[in-house]
C-alpha cells in the first residue's frame, strides 16, 4: 500500500470535548499529553507530555537538542516563555571566517547554539504543572524505548532527511545521527517499528533532575565532550549558564480580537505587523483577488521589517512598540497599490517544528512550540543520548553591520512562535502554524480565516494557502483556486503552484467557548494531525 497517495479528497470535522484537549501534528503524542491530563494533569501537564512525546515520534522536525516557546493562559492572565538559547561564548565572526565559512553553515557543530527545550519543560512544570516531571514524561520514555510504529508523513520526511544527510553530511560528527536514525543502514519505512535507548535514558535524567542533568550534570558533561572532539564551539559552561526567560506576550488588536505573540527575538512580530496593516483595509470576501493581494502585499513588507530589525531584543535599534505603532503600520499600508511590489524594509517613528495547543477543564490553555530548525537540525546527535542538537545559529549574519550579526551570547532572528487569540479580556484560545518562515504568513492566515471570514478551527487549517518566497515570488497550494492565482500573477506577482503541501506549514487551533467553556479543536490535514480530547 502508498500511505502517501491520497487519490480522493476527505472531509475532516471539528472536534469538540469538554474536559480537556490536545491537538498536535502526531496522533501518538497527542494521546501521551491526553493520558496525562486523565492522570490528574493540567494543559500544562499535558504541553510538557506531548512535546517531550513529539521529540520521540516525530523526530523529523523537532528534539531534545532544540528551542521552545510558549504561551499559557492561566487564571485569566496569558505568560510568555522564551526558551531560545544564546550562541556560545567564545564564537565570533572571526572565528567562523578563519575556518572558510563567508556565511553560517547549516550543519556541524558550528551552527549549534544552546538548546532550550529541557529548560523550558522544566520551568512549565515547575511554575504551572500538577505533577512531577517523572510522570509528566513517562509516555515519551515509554515510546523511546518500547518503540512505536513510523506513520506516513514522519516516514516521508524521514526518508528525505536520510538522503540528504548521506551525501552532505560525511564527518566524523555525523556518525551519531546515522547509528540513531538509520540503524540499520536505512531510515525506518512507514508503519516500522523504532526506538532508540539513547532517547529514553537522556528523557529520563531530563525527568529526573527537572533538566539539571542537561545543564550542569551528566549530560552536559557529554554535550560538552563531544563539541570539544569535534571542535564545536559550546561548552559545559555555555550550559551551566543557561536560563529560560518569561516574558510579557506583543499583540495588536484586529477588528476586536487581541492576537497575541512572543517578542523578538521570535519573529512573531512580523504576524503583527502584517495585521497591524490589513486591519486598515475592508476585507469581506475570502476568495477575493484584492483580498489576497492585500494580505500578500502587506505580509511581503512586514517581513522585509522583520528580517531587517527583529534579533536579541538587547541588540534591536528599534522597539516593538515602533513597529507596531499606528504611524508605521499607516506609512506601510499607503505602500500598497494595485500592482505587486519587491519590498523593502521601511523606517519605523522614532521614540522542519513541531507546534501543540492543550486545553484543560478549569480554562488553563497552552500554545507550545518546539523545534530543531531545518529538520532533524545541526544533522549532529551527540553519541548515545539521542540528543539532536539545532542549527539555530545558520540565521546569524556574519555581516558586523546587520542587526542579527553573530555575537558571543546574542540570540538569532527565531523563526519559531505560538499564537494566542483572546477577546474582551477573555481567552479564546491557542494557535498555531510551525514551518520556518511559513508561520508568521500563516499565523496571518488563520486569524483572518477565523475573524474575517468566520471559518470554524478545522476549515480555517484546511483553506488553501500560500507564501511569500522572496521578491514577488509566492508559492501556492495546488488546491488554492486557479482562476484567483492568474489575476495575481497580472497584478505582477510570480505565482507558483506546489504539488507538495509539505512547505506550507501544519496548524493546531483550540478555542474556548467562554459560556460553556466548551472546546472545538482543529488539526493539520498536511501532515499525521490529531485531535486527542475527552
Amino acid at each position: 500500500m502508498d500511505y502517501l497517495n491520497h487519490p480522493y479528497s476527505s472531509q475532516r470535522m471539528t472536534t469538540f470535548a469538554k474536559n480537556g484537549m490536545v491537538a498536535t501534528s502526531q496522533p501518538l503524542a497527542a494521546q501521551a499529553g491526553l493520558d496525562i491530563m486523565k492522570k490528574g494533569g493540567n494543559a500544562i501537564d499535558a504541553a510538557i507530555a506531548t512535546a517531550a512525546a513529539l521529540t520521540v515520534v516525530e523526530p523529523t522536525s523537532n528534539g531534545i537538542g532544540g528551542d521552545a516557546f510558549a504561551l499559557v493562559w492561566v487564571k485569566g492572565e496569558l505568560h510568555g516563555l522564551n526558551s531560545s538559547g544564546p550562541s556560545p561564548k567564545n564564537i565570533s565572526i572571526e572565528a567562523i571566517k578563519e575556518r572558510g565559512h563567508e556565511s553560517m553553515p547549516k550543519f556541524g557543530l558550528i551552527p549549534v547554539t544552546v538548546p532550550g527545550i529541557p529548560a523550558a519543560w522544566a520551568a512549565l512544570s515547575k511554575r504551572f504543572g500538577k505533577l512531577p516531571l517523572t510522570e509528566v514524561l513517562q509516555p515519551a520514555i515509554e515510546y523511546a524505548e518500547k518503540g512505536y510504529p513510523v506513520s506516513p508523513t514522519l516516514g516521508k520526511f524521514w526518508k528525505g532527511a536520510y538522503n540528504a544527510y548521506k551525501k552532505l553530511c560525511t564527518g566524523d560528527e555525523y556518525q551519531g545521527w546515522f547509528d540513531t536514525f538509520a540503524p540499520d543502514g536505512r531510515p525506518p519505512e512507514i508503519g516500522e517499528m523504532w526506538s532508540s535507548e539513547g532517547h529514553a535514558s537522556t528523557l529520563r535524567a531530563i525527568a529526573e533532575t527537572n533538566a539539571e542533568s542537561f545543564y550542569r550534570g551528566e549530560l552536559a558533561e557529554k554535550i560538552s565532550a563531544f563539541s570539544k572532539e569535534h571542535n564545536g564551539f559550546i561548552t559545559a559552561e555555555d550550559l551551566a549558564a543557561y536560563e529560560p526567560e518569561w516574558v510579557d506576550p506583543i499583540s495588536v488588536n484586529y477588528r476586536g480580537y487581541d492576537v497575541w505573540e512572543i517578542p523578538p527575538n521570535g519573529q512573531g512580530l512580523v504576524a503583527l505587523m502584517a495585521l497591524n496593516t490589513l486591519k486598515g483595509f475592508e476585507l469581506n470576501e475570502k476568495e477575493s483577488v484584492d483580498t489576497y493581494h492585500k494580505q500578500i502585499e502587506a505580509m511581503k513588507l512586514a517581513f522585509a521589517d522583520g528580517k531587517k530589525y527583529i534579533t536579541d531584543p538587547k541588540e534591536m535599534s528599534t522597539s516593538v512598540a515602533q513597529l507596531l505603532s499606528e504611524e508605521f503600520a499607516e506609512q506601510r499600508r499607503s505602500l500598497i497599490g494595485d500592482e505587486a511590489v519587491t519590498p523593502e524594509p521601511g523606517t519605523p517613528p522614532s521614540g522542519g517544528t513541531v507546534y501543540l495547543a492543550t486545553a484543560d477543564s478549569e480554562g488553563n490553555m497552552v500554545s507550545f512550540i518546539q523545534s530543531n530548525y531545518m529538520g532533524f537540525g545541526s544533522g549532529v546527535v551527540v553519541p548515545g543520548t539521542g540528543i539532536g542538537l539545532q542549527n539555530r545559529g545558520h540565521d546569524f549574519s556574519l555581516d558586523p553591520t546587520h542587526e542579527n550579526a553573530l555575537k558571543p551570547g546574542k540570540k538569532t532572528y527565531h523563526t519559531i512562535i505560538p499564537g494566542f487569540l483572546t477577546k474582551d479580556g477573555e481567552a479564546v484560545g491557542p494557535f498555531g502554524v510551525m514551518g520556518g518562515y511559513m508561520q508568521p504568513q500563516g499565523h496571518a492566515q488563520v486569524v483572518m480565516n477565523t475573524v474575517d471570514f468566520h471559518m470554524n478551527p478545522q476549515a480555517a487549517l484546511d483553506a488553501a494557502r500560500w507564501q511569500w518566497v522572496e521578491g514577488k515570488k509566492i508559492q501556492v497550494e495546488h488546491s488554492f483556486p486557479q482562476h484567483i492565482a492568474q489575476a495575481l500573477a497580472r497584478k505582477g506577482h510570480q505565482i507558483e503552484v506546489s504539488l507538495d503541501s509539505g512547505g506550507f506549514g501544519r496548524g493546531q487551533i483550540i478555542w474556548r467557548n467562554p459560556e460553556t467553556g466548551v472546546l472545538s479543536g482543529g488539526t493539520e490535514s498536511r501532515t499525521d494531525g490529531s485531535v486527542a480530547s475527552w
